[in-house]
């Protein structure tokens, strides 16, 4: 069964903040949006969604995103 990576149907939107900074709001269907921040500029958050659709896309295509990370931490 095939599975759908929880943010390939994300729409991100760049949304200033009042202290001049900037957020990016990200919408999953069927969730509440998040605000991811802050960002010091405009194109610094574009900047973070480009990378962030390139991180989904990456994984979605390899299942990666269902694999527990290597050299994880231990416990005390």
């Amino acid at each position: 069964m095939a599975r759908t990576h929880p943010h390939a149907e994300a729409t991100y939107r760049v949304i200033p903040l009042g202290d001049g900074s900037f957020g990016v709001q990200v919408s999953i269907p069927e969730t509440y949006p998040t605000t991811v921040s802050p960002f010091g500029t405009e194109l610094d958050a574009e900047a973070w969604i480009a990378r962030h659709k390139d991180q989904v896309q990456t994984h979605a295509a390899t299942n990666g995103w269902f694999r527990k990370p290597r050299g994880g931490r231990r416990g005390p």
